[in-house]
């Protein structure tokens, strides 16, 4: 017949809520530092990828626009000397 041992039990029981504690102090503890780095990020003022894309296609734009009209310029100053 086999005994149990009750001091190995308790030991058993004793890690595994001990592990238990351990798995929610670091889940906490990512919470907080996630937290507190979206905060910091926050005030810095930063730009999201997308917000620099749109910005980026936008100025491209303005290139090409001030592209067109510094072409349509010269030619309107070429037919004004010829006139």
């Amino acid at each position: 017949m086999q005994t149990r041992n009750r001091f190995l039990d308790d030991v058993s029981q004793l890690m595994t809520n001990a592990m238990g504690v351990a798995q929610g102090a670091r889940t906490e503890a990512e919470t907080a530092v996630k937290s507190l780095m979206d905060r910091w990020l926050a005030d810095r003022d930063l730009v999201t990828r997308e917000e620099f894309d749109a910005v980026r296609a936008m100025a491209q734009k303005a290139r090409e626009e001030n592209e067109a009209l510094k072409a349509r310029v010269a030619a309107l100053e070429a037919a004004a000397k010829d006139v």
